[in-house]
């Protein structure tokens, strides 16, 4: 596991629980979906870069 790798899960999983809190505060919906859209991309970035697909 790199040091990118790792940063990206842990954006990604930061992300995710923004997300949470802001269904939780009934932000726009709009505003939540982009954040889901940037925590997939981050934890989707991440877990390709693993070296477990080599």
């Amino acid at each position: 596991m790199t040091g990118l790798s790792t940063i990206l899960i842990v954006v990604g999983l930061f992300l995710a629980g923004g997300i949470y809190s802001f269904v939780k505060q009934d932000m726009p919906r709009s505003l939540v979906v982009l954040l889901s859209i940037a925590a997939a991309m981050c934890l989707v970035a991440g877990v390709m870069r693993l070296e477990v697909w080599n």
